[in-house]
């Protein structure tokens, strides 16, 4: 199978998570352009966040139509996190390549265990300054550092934490994401990593009509049975890079 036609089915089914779930698409793009595109680790997290801006920012303003977004709440949150993120993405490039992997792995693996247990967070009704500073400033870590979103992680802070509504914290989450991923991809303009936008960029259009599928899918599909299914895959996933780190 040539590498374009991967790059297209990879793509799609990033994107169809994103639509179907709001999260959990972008986490797999990085073990996709590692394992089947052949880009090496920081290649692939520097790739992922363009996939990540674009895909996002379509997604971003299907929500902000519908009115989903609490644009305050969203802004607020990611400014705590664009200093980590920026410190992250600069930093990201000169970690050994199994180092990364392996830390890659084992955010996937906690993401999947996260789809797979379900449930929804619980918000407190109250608003700690504390707690949202460290919330947003660690997602905005992790965004700059492996290349991710990280919905999956942003969705529960900003219910729990901000106590935004559960029926607004996807779409503020994208919000959140699409903010710390332009200042890590900013930071790693610095950095020397070339990027293969032969593939890049069919993935990208993948991923954004594959987001438009996952909408109509998840108006069909019970959300439990989705996520349980995106989790599993995710699980093999995060084994398999863990295998590849450790050997």
């Amino acid at each position: 199978m040539s590498a374009l036609v991967l790059a297209l089915l990879a793509g799609g089914l990033v994107g169809l998570a994103l639509g179907a779930l709001g999260a959990g698409g972008s986490i797999l793009a990085v073990p996709a352009l590692i394992y089947l595109l052949g880009f090496d680790p920081a290649a692939a997290t520097t790739g992922a966040l363009v996939i990540v801006i674009v895909t996002s920012v379509t997604a971003l303003a299907a929500h902000a139509r519908t009115g989903s977004v609490r644009w305050r709440a969203g802004l607020l949150f990611a400014a705590a996190g664009l200093l980590p993120a920026a410190v992250a993405g600069a930093l990201s490039a000169r970690i050994p390549a199994g180092v990364l992997t392996a830390l890659f792995a084992a955010l996937a693996a906690l993401a999947a265990v996260r789809m797979l247990r379900g449930g929804a967070p619980g918000g407190t009704g109250r608003v700690s300054g504390v707690r949202a500073l460290g919330a947003g400033a660690g997602l905005g870590a992790v965004t700059g550092f492996l290349g991710v979103g990280g919905g999956f992680l942003a969705v529960p802070a900003l219910v729990g934490v901000l106590a935004v509504p559960m029926d607004a914290a996807v779409g503020t989450s994208l919000l959140v994401i699409v903010a710390n991923a332009l200042v890590a991809l900013g930071a790693r303009a610095y950095t020397a990593v070339d990027l293969d936008w032969a593939l890049i960029l069919p993935f990208l259009a993948a991923a954004v009509l594959g987001a438009w599928d996952g909408g109509r899918l998840a108006a069909k599909v019970p959300a439990a049975t989705l996520r349980r299914t995106f989790g599993a895959v995710l699980l093999t996933v995060a084994a398999g890079m863990a295998v590849t780190a450790v050997w």
